[in-house]
């Protein structure tokens, strides 16, 4: 071989190398992407609510007396138990005290009263009617019986009188009675006291209308304990009472409470012009976990509409407009696109009907840049071993 044609082979060996560096050091680099690998499992369509829900107590009372007046005793604290009746709260009410003893004592007299003139009324009426037998056997004059008989009317209608008198005077006693009741407040159910506002001494003062005011006395019920959500308009037709219910809590995180959706509002709640929700009411089923609830907890209810079991699933987030999905070839280090048929779906995962098997690889990263169907890619665990 002449020099001259060693020289050339050289030189093209030469460039044929810069040229491969060149293009190695200026290669498109793979993008690392996130992969999930479809398998079989659980799939739920679920909807949840809109805005944060809360932990109610079944029955919840805020309590004022239904007048003003001066605290005079206030039996309980925040955190007593209280039983149905129970004064919660007594006004200073001596004034009605003495007037439901005065009228209590006017009843009394006035039965004394009705009994002295209904005894005369039978001893009148017994003396009629001997004076009307004498009169028979003309041992009485005509007028001596007729004033006998005029006499017995007279006193039996004294006797309906002051029976009459007595049904008024119970009256003024169950008045008087009522107006003391009124200067107490008990409790219309068993609970536990939330929260007590005022001391004694203090003067309470009924809400004026239109202008709520702290109670006097908050009581709960927390035997009975349920979430109340707001649900988006346009998902409310499809939810029913009956339904299983999923319940999260803020201050339980990781853990997931069963419940089951015990009302839905008949009404459409307008707390703006565009968020429009109903609200809905969930249980929870089972009831030592209720008991570790507190009233006020922020909650979220997702509501269980329809499931299946062991289907091919998909990671919703993997899931690109048009029901279509990256899929890894592990051999080229490429993504391609596939339009796959979707069955149930959540925010977690997607039932897959037809277009991908179990085991395929699809990319839920699919909003970072470079990420379509052609990319070289790299799975991220093994991002960092590539050049």
């Amino acid at each position: 071989m002449s020099k001259k044609i060693r020289r050339t082979l050289i030189l093209v060996l030469v460039l044929a190398a810069v040229g491969a560096a060149i293009w190695y050091a200026t290669r498109p680099k793979p993008i690392p992407v996130a992969l999930k690998t479809v398998d079989r499992g659980r799939v739920e369509s679920t909807v949840a609510n809109t805005r944060a829900g809360t932990i109610k107590a079944c029955r919840r009372a805020k309590l004022a007396p239904p007048i003003g007046g001066q605290i005079e005793t206030l039996p309980v604290k925040e955190g007593d138990q209280v039983k149905k009746g129970q004064i919660l709260l007594e006004l200073w009410n001596d004034d009605l005290k003495a007037r439901l003893l005065l009228a209590e004592r006017q009843a009394a007299a006035s039965a004394a009263r009705a009994t002295q003139a209904c005894v005369a009324a039978d001893v009148a009426a017994k003396d009629a009617q001997r004076s009307t037998d004498l009169r028979k056997r003309g041992l009485a004059s005509e007028e001596a019986a007729d004033t006998a008989v005029g006499n017995a009317k007279s006193k039996r209608a004294a006797c309906a009188a002051t029976r009459a008198d007595v049904e008024v005077s119970q009256a003024q006693v169950d008045v008087s009675r009522a107006n003391l009741e009124r200067t107490l407040l008990r409790a219309p159910f068993d609970g536990t006291v939330a929260e007590v506002n005022g001391e004694v001494g203090e003067f309470a003062t009924p809400s004026p209308v239109g202008i709520p005011t702290l109670p006097a006395v908050d009581l709960m019920d927390l035997s009975c304990i349920y979430v109340s959500a707001p649900i988006d308009e346009v998902d409310a037709p499809a939810i029913h009472a009956g339904m299983p219910a999923r319940i999260s809590l803020d201050a339980f995180p990781n853990r997931h409470f069963e419940g089951r959706v015990r009302r839905v509002a008949p009404y459409v709640q307008e707390v703006e012009k565009q968020a429009r929700t109903v609200d809905i009411d969930v249980d929870f089923t089972k009831p030592d976990e209720a008991a570790q609830m507190l009233p006020g907890y922020s909650a979220d209810a997702e509501v269980i509409l329809g499931a299946k079991d062991d289907v091919v699933r998909v990671p919703t987030e993997a899931v690109r407009e048009g029901n279509k999905v990256l899929v890894y070839d592990p051999k080229e280090g490429t993504l391609s696109d596939r339009s796959i048929k979707t069955g149930l779906s959540n925010w977690v995962y997607t039932e897959v009907v037809s277009g991908l098997e179990p085991g395929d690889q699809v990319v839920t990263s699919v909003d970072r840049e470079g990420v379509k169907a052609g990319a070289h890619v790299v799975p991220e665990n093994n991002a960092a071993a590539k050049p």
